[in-house]
């Protein structure tokens, strides 16, 4: 089962636009899609502050090695994973959205391997 997730409105208009502009169909949009009609939608300032959302800082941790990850989640024109930033439409990035403090998602690494990411802060601005 997925683990509940918060939307702020605003985020959640920018990334209806956001699909609305593609001009064909991707198992990355198909994602982010599922991930936006499961989410609780709340007004931007209702929108809890430790829960991951477009343009805030995550940092997380592999469960199975320890590792700790820390990316800012945004539109894909801002992505550079080299600079820690992370597109929306990255499978990552789609599984982040919306998490809080504490919860877990279990991704797919490129390399098939199955991540149990744990988010461990959230961080604005």
């Amino acid at each position: 089962m997925k683990p509940h997730i918060v939307l702020a409105e605003s985020d959640l208009e920018r990334l209806e636009t956001l699909i609305g502009r593609q001009t064909t169909r991707t198992p990355a949009i198909d994602a982010l899609e599922a991930e936006i009609a499961r989410a609780e939608v709340v007004a931007a300032d209702a929108l809890p502050p430790d829960v991951v959302s477009m343009g805030s800082t995550a940092r997380f941790r592999d469960q199975a090695t320890g590792q700790e990850y820390a990316y800012t989640l945004v539109y894909p024109h801002e992505a550079d994973i080299v600079a820690g930033r992370i597109s929306v439409l990255a499978p990552a990035g789609s599984a982040l959205l919306g998490l809080a403090v504490g919860q877990t998602i279990d991704w797919v690494a490129p390399d098939s391997r199955v991540l149990h990411l744990q988010v461990l802060a959230v961080s604005h601005g």
